[in-house]
């Protein structure tokens, strides 16, 4: 991944917005901007240096990080020093950006009256966020990796759905499976929903049994290296209703018309009226009951939203997620998920699973 020159790109952010410097203290975008990974530390990003300060826990770590990501950083390690590093550091910035999402009032107060005095903070909202957007091709090898490695865990332990497991254990199973193939851990918490639990867009796994006339809601990931993978398939336990089997055959169409919706110059509520379309032309627009997807990368929600109250427009090399669903409760649920790469004329799925498939 090429993350020294990052800090560059965001640079030139900062100019447009009249800023000397942004303080960055979401942790995850200290991550892409420096490959730092500790649960402590703030970077500060000025026209010519870039300060990362954190405690004694990770000095070593954060050294080692710094130089394997190639980024050229004072690097600052202290206790209950940070204050005074970080004000030393950002002594003569006229306009000082603060990272309005992640600063709390409390925070923004002491910012001001103890850190950065005399130094006019400014709200800027989206500005790494933005960056994280747009991924590099060492990021789409480390989704593309957990992508596979989710639809190879979900090819080893699919037929244990016929086997009246509950959802707790089938996704106990499937989560294991993920890091014995390599992953770190599950994306998120795995969504294993049977029956009437899966009209629940994000039901809990529960110690219901999975049993014979079942739509089996699985949505889940793997995590590589920081970056998630995210899928969602619906599996039939035994043969589906008629209702059942229309609804699987609805979201699939619906699916696989938002996927062929996703472009470069596409807007991403155009991606949601595709799905849309499909299922209020089926009768069930109502229980289409979230937006289509959003985007993927060093969190599992991220920007862009594909939604119909989104003003994003698609750009290459954006990762969204394309899932529509459709939840009856007297019937369950159906919820079809890929994860795709945005290209200048179309896009590349990075999630592979067969998606009819019954047990």
């Amino acid at each position: 991944m090429d993350v020294a020159s990052r800090s560059e790109r965001l640079r030139s952010r900062l100019e447009q917005l009249g800023c000397d410097g942004l303080l960055v203290t979401n942790l995850v975008d200290v991550r892409y901007l420096t490959g730092f990974t500790g649960s402590a530390g703030l970077v500060l990003v000025t026209g010519d240096e870039l300060v990362v300060v954190t405690d004694g826990r990770y000095g070593e770590q954060a050294a080692e990080q710094l130089r394997a990501a190639s980024v050229e950083a004072r690097l600052e390690v202290t206790g209950t020093g940070q204050r005074e590093v970080m004000a030393g550091a950002a002594r003569g910035l006229r306009r000082l950006g603060l990272q309005a999402d992640h600063v709390t009032w409390a925070q923004q107060r002491a910012f001001a009256q103890e850190w950065f005095p005399g130094t006019e903070l400014v709200p800027t909202e989206g500005l790494v966020e933005e960056l994280r957007a747009v991924k590099d091709g060492g990021e789409v090898a480390r989704l593309s990796r957990a992508a596979a490695i989710a639809d190879q865990a979900l090819a080893t332990v699919r037929a244990r759905l016929g086997e009246a497991p509950t959802e707790r254990e089938f996704a106990s199973e499937l989560e294991f499976q993920m890091r014995r193939l390599g992953a770190d851990g599950p994306s998120f918490e795995t969504i294993v929903a049977s029956g009437p639990n899966g009209a629940k867009p994000h039901a809990r796994p529960s110690d219901r049994v999975i049993s014979e006339g079942d739509l089996v809601v699985l949505d889940f990931g793997a995590l590589v290296d920081g970056y998630h993978s995210d899928m969602t398939r619906t599996v039939a336990v035994g043969d589906p209703s008629e209702t059942q089997q229309r609804m699987l055959e609805v979201v699939t169409e619906a699916q696989q018309r938002g996927v062929d919706a996703v472009r470069a110059g596409a807007a991403a509520n155009e991606v949601d009226a595709a799905c849309r379309s499909v299922i209020s032309a089926a009768g069930w627009a109502d229980a289409f009951l979230h937006g289509t997807g959003h985007g993927v990368g060093l969190e599992i929600h991220e920007r862009p939203r594909v939604a119909a109250t989104s003003d994003a427009t698609l750009d290459a090399a954006n990762v969204v997620t394309v899932e529509p669903g459709v939840y009856l409760p007297e019937h369950g649920g159906v919820r079809v998920e890929d994860t795709v790469v945005v290209l200048e004329d179309g896009c590349r799925p990075l999630t592979h699973s067969p998606k009819h498939t019954s047990v």
